[in-house]
Protein backbone atom coordinates (compact mmCIF):
# COMPACT_ATOMS: atom_id res chain seq x y z
CA UNK A 1 0.00 0.00 0.00
CA UNK A 2 1.42 3.39 -0.98
CA UNK A 3 1.56 6.36 1.38
CA UNK A 4 -1.25 7.98 -0.60
CA UNK A 5 -3.44 4.87 -0.32
CA UNK A 6 -2.74 4.62 3.40
CA UNK A 7 -3.71 8.26 3.95
CA UNK A 8 -6.86 7.86 1.86
CA UNK A 9 -7.83 4.73 3.78
CA UNK A 10 -7.36 6.57 7.09
CA UNK A 11 -9.45 9.51 5.89
CA UNK A 12 -12.18 7.21 4.62
CA UNK A 13 -12.26 5.38 7.95
CA UNK A 14 -12.43 8.69 9.82
CA UNK A 15 -15.42 9.77 7.72
CA UNK A 16 -17.12 6.40 8.19
CA UNK A 17 -16.59 6.64 11.95
CA UNK A 18 -17.93 10.20 12.07
CA UNK A 19 -21.03 9.09 10.17
CA UNK A 20 -21.56 6.14 12.53
CA UNK A 21 -20.85 3.51 9.89
CA UNK A 22 -17.98 1.93 11.83
CA UNK A 23 -17.22 1.77 15.54
CA UNK A 24 -13.88 2.46 17.12
CA UNK A 25 -12.50 0.86 20.25
CA UNK A 26 -12.57 3.33 23.12
CA UNK A 27 -10.63 3.32 26.35
CA UNK A 28 -11.65 5.48 29.28
CA UNK A 29 -8.83 6.54 31.58
CA UNK A 30 -9.02 8.32 34.89
CA UNK A 31 -6.10 10.01 36.55
CA UNK A 32 -5.64 9.36 40.25
CA UNK A 33 -5.60 12.61 42.24
CA UNK A 34 -2.15 13.59 43.48
CA UNK A 35 -1.53 12.92 47.17
CA UNK A 36 -0.44 15.64 49.57
CA UNK A 37 2.48 15.22 51.95
CA UNK A 38 3.31 16.78 55.28
CA UNK A 39 6.84 17.34 56.56
CA UNK A 40 6.94 13.99 58.42
CA UNK A 41 5.75 12.10 55.34
CA UNK A 42 8.53 13.60 53.25
CA UNK A 43 11.21 12.87 55.82
CA UNK A 44 10.01 9.24 56.11
CA UNK A 45 10.02 8.86 52.31
CA UNK A 46 13.56 10.24 52.07
CA UNK A 47 14.83 8.08 54.93
CA UNK A 48 13.38 4.95 53.29
CA UNK A 49 15.46 5.75 50.20
CA UNK A 50 18.62 5.89 52.31
CA UNK A 51 19.58 9.20 50.70
CA UNK A 52 20.82 12.40 52.32
CA UNK A 53 18.77 15.55 51.81
CA UNK A 54 21.24 16.70 49.15
CA UNK A 55 21.13 13.41 47.22
CA UNK A 56 17.35 13.18 47.56
CA UNK A 57 17.00 16.75 46.30
CA UNK A 58 19.29 16.11 43.34
CA UNK A 59 17.34 12.97 42.47
CA UNK A 60 14.04 14.89 42.52
CA UNK A 61 15.47 17.83 40.57
CA UNK A 62 15.01 20.34 43.39
CA UNK A 63 17.50 22.16 45.61
CA UNK A 64 18.65 20.81 48.96
CA UNK A 65 17.12 23.93 50.57
CA UNK A 66 13.76 22.90 49.08
CA UNK A 67 13.90 19.44 50.68
CA UNK A 68 15.04 21.01 53.96
CA UNK A 69 12.08 23.42 53.85
CA UNK A 70 9.67 20.56 53.10
CA UNK A 71 11.00 18.48 55.99
CA UNK A 72 10.87 21.44 58.38
CA UNK A 73 7.31 22.29 57.35
CA UNK A 74 8.17 25.73 55.94
CA UNK A 75 7.06 24.79 52.42
CA UNK A 76 5.02 22.03 50.81
CA UNK A 77 5.77 20.23 47.56
CA UNK A 78 3.55 21.12 44.61
CA UNK A 79 2.80 19.80 41.15
CA UNK A 80 5.13 17.23 39.68
CA UNK A 81 7.13 16.98 42.91
CA UNK A 82 4.06 15.57 44.66
CA UNK A 83 3.53 12.93 41.98
CA UNK A 84 7.22 11.99 42.10
CA UNK A 85 7.05 11.71 45.90
CA UNK A 86 4.15 9.27 45.47
CA UNK A 87 6.24 7.14 43.15
CA UNK A 88 9.21 7.15 45.53
CA UNK A 89 6.96 6.43 48.53
CA UNK A 90 5.58 3.36 46.74
CA UNK A 91 9.00 2.29 45.38
CA UNK A 92 11.87 3.63 47.55
CA UNK A 93 14.44 2.15 45.14
CA UNK A 94 13.06 4.14 42.21
CA UNK A 95 15.55 7.01 42.51
CA UNK A 96 18.56 4.73 42.79
CA UNK A 97 18.02 3.59 39.22
CA UNK A 98 18.95 7.10 38.06
CA UNK A 99 22.13 7.52 40.05
CA UNK A 100 25.49 7.21 38.37
CA UNK A 101 27.96 4.63 39.67
CA UNK A 102 30.69 5.99 41.93
CA UNK A 103 28.91 9.24 42.71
Amino acid sequence: MSVYESIMQGLTEAIDYQQGEIHARKTKLTIKPVDTFNNNDIKRIRQRTGLSQAMFAGSLGVSPKTVEAWENGRNKPEGASRRLLEIVRDDPGFLRRFQAEGH
